[in-house]
């Protein structure tokens, strides 16, 4: 689709966090790195993650297989590789900040729900790498769109916010397609995994004909509860709102989702 395309053209200018930034920058600045801190960094910023697969997966490396996930991708960068990489997107994130969308806010989102995307997957079995990188990357699309469209997301705004459970479909509606789409489109042009592609593709319609991948609907029930929480729904709202027919789909119920939360609620960014 050559909107979609027109979209990709400022992929370049999605914004990290100014602390994951710094906090990268400074660690790099070592002689001797350490490793664990880098992905923990790493891990907590969507395009931050991003880009340091899209490393791994580019042509520098020319992997047999593709990279999946963070600490795969860090065992293969250099240091040198690494800091440009993070001073490239220092530049970015100073540049320009997408209207409408509190950056904290979103990272945060991201983050949790690729730890409970982890641990979701932990239960059936499947991918837990690939399935936290989804639930990282799964929102990107909605960055881009807001800096590719900002106006056509400020009217979307007026009707749902950006992290209401309903976005996708509204977005869906309006622009005939939605921030899935472009996440999907962003992750194949970093050349990551078609598992993980498919995975963003499908993730608001796991249940769709060609949807076959399972962690579309892994990431699919971590978005819902993440959303949820987001929204303050009560106990009956998230029973009744909860998406029982893709919980079916990988034999988790309401239950094992809300039993999967790995995470301390209260640390949540305003």
């Amino acid at each position: 689709m050559q909107e979609l395309d027109a979209l990709l053209a400022h992929s370049g200018k999605l914004p990290a966090l100014p602390r994951s930034v710094a906090l990268l920058l400074a660690e790099l600045a070592h002689a001797q790195p350490d490793l664990r801190r880098l992905n923990q960094h790493f891990g907590q910023d969507p395009v931050l993650a991003a880009r340091l697969l899209a490393l791994a997966n580019g042509p520098a490396f020319q992997m047999a297989r593709q990279v999946a996930g963070i600490p795969e991708a860090l065992a293969l960068a250099s240091g040198q590789q690494l800091r440009t990489l993070v001073a490239a997107t220092a530049v970015s994130t100073a540049a320009q900040a997408p209207s409408g969308v509190r950056l904290a806010q979103f990272a945060h989102y991201s983050q949790q729900t690729a730890r409970l995307a982890r641990a979701l997957a932990g239960q059936l079995p499947q991918d837990q790498v690939a399935a936290y990188t989804v639930g990282l990357l799964h929102g990107l699309g909605e960055l881009l769109l807001r800096l590719g469209m900002p106006e056509e997301m400020s009217a979307i705004d007026a009707l749902v916010s950006p992290l209401d459970a309903r976005r996708g479909l509204v977005e869906q509606q309006i622009l005939g397609y939605s921030y899935a789409q472009v996440s999907a489109r962003l992750a194949e042009r970093w050349r990551l995994p078609m598992r993980i592609v498919e995975a963003m593709r499908y993730q608001n319609e796991p249940l769709a004909e060609n949807a076959g991948e399972p962690l579309a609907a892994i990431v699919h029930l971590a978005s819902w509860r993440m959303r949820a929480h987001l929204a303050k729904l009560d106990e009956k709202q998230m029973a009744d709102s909860f998406p029982g027919d893709v919980g079916l789909l990988v034999g988790l119920d309401i239950d094992m989702v809300l039993q999967q939360d790995p995470f301390d609620w209260r640390g949540q960014p305003a």
